[in-house]
C-alpha cells in the first residue's frame, strides 16, 4: 500500500473541494480548503518525501498553467488528469507527467467509446495511461459517472468490466464519489471489492479521514490498493497530520 497525494487545481489555485458540487449550474461548489500556497509548493513537498504515483487534477478550466507548473517541479513523479484527450496527452507527458488519467473522454453519452480509447493507447501508450473509473452506487452495484460526476454511464465496474479495461490501461484511479471530499468515512463495500477485481495498481479516494481509517483500509485491501487522502489532511485544512500519513505508509 502507497499513499498517492494528490493536488486538485479548482479557477489556478490549490483547493479541496467536494467534487460532487461540481458541474451543477444551480449548486455552489462547496469548497473545504483553499490553498495559500501555488501547486509547485505542493509537487516539491511531495517530491522530498519521496512520493510517487500522485495526481493533479485540473477541476475545469483555467488550470493549465498551475498543472504544467506542478509537473515541472516533479517531473515523472505525478500524474495529470482533467480534460485529457488524444491529441493533448503527449503534451503532458512531454512537459513532466508520469502519465494521463481519463475519464469523461473516454466515457461519454453514457457510453465507453472504444475508438477514442485506443486512440490514446496510440498516443501515448497503454504504459502512460490511467483510467479513471469514479462511480456511484446504483441499485446496488457501482457505475462509472462522467462530466464532473454528473451523469451516470452504462459502464458497471465490477470483475469483468475491470478485467477487461486493465488491458488499455498502467493502472486505475478510482474515487468513491458519494463520499469523497466529505470526510465522512470510505465506502468499505468498495474498497473490498477493488482489491478482489483489480491486478494492475490501483488508486482508492473518497472518504479516508484518520489513522484509523488508515489501518482499517489497509486490512479490507489486504494492502492491495494504494489510497489518497485529500480533505482529511493537515496540509488542506483537515485534522490528519500528512507526516503521520506518509510515515505510516512507509
Amino acid at each position: 500500500m502507497q499513499f498517492r497525494p494528490c493536488i486538485d487545481l479548482h479557477d489556478g489555485k490549490v483547493k479541496q473541494i467536494v467534487g460532487s458540487t461540481l458541474g451543477h449550474e444551480d449548486k455552489q461548489v462547496i469548497e473545504n480548503f483553499i490553498s495559500e500556497h501555488d501547486s509547485t509548493y505542493f509537487a516539491s513537498m511531495f517530491q522530498r518525501d519521496r512520493l510517487t504515483g500522485g495526481h493533479v487534477i485540473m477541476l475545469g478550466s483555467g488550470n493549465e498553467d498551475a498543472a504544467l507548473a506542478a509537473l515541472k517541479a516533479y517531473r515523472g513523479g505525478l500524474q495529470v488528469g482533467g480534460g485529457i484527450t488524444a491529441s493533448n496527452a503527449q503534451k503532458y507527458i512531454d512537459a513532466g507527467a508520469s502519465h494521463v488519467i481519463v475519464t469523461s473522454y473516454i466515457f461519454h453519452d453514457g457510453l465507453l467509446d472504444m475508438e477514442r480509447l485506443e486512440g490514446l493507447v496510440a498516443a501515448v501508450g497503454k504504459e502512460k495511461l490511467v483510467i479513471d473509473l469514479s462511480c456511484r452506487n446504483r441499485d446496488g452495484k457501482w457505475y462509472v459517472v462522467t462530466d464532473k460526476w454528473t451523469k451516470f454511464s452504462d459502464f458497471e465496474v465490477n470483475a469483468s468490466s475491470i478485467g477487461m479495461i486493465e488491458g488499455y490501461c498502467d493502472e486505475l484511479l478510482i474515487h468513491a464519489v458519494d463520499v469523497e471530499g466529505k470526510r465522512s468515512g470510505m465506502q468499505e463495500e468498495l474498497v473490498a471489492d477493488l482489491a478482489q477485481w483489480t491486478s494492475v495498481p490501483t488508486t482508492y479516494a473518497g472518504g479516508v479521514r484518520s489513522l484509523e481509517d488508515l489501518r482499517k483500509f489497509e486490512q479490507l485491501s489486504e494492502g492491495r490498493l494504494h489510497v489518497t487522502i485529500g480533505s482529511a489532511l493537515d496540509i488542506f485544512g483537515g485534522d490528519l497530520p500528512y507526516q503521520q500519513v506518509v510515515t505510516y505508509c512507509k
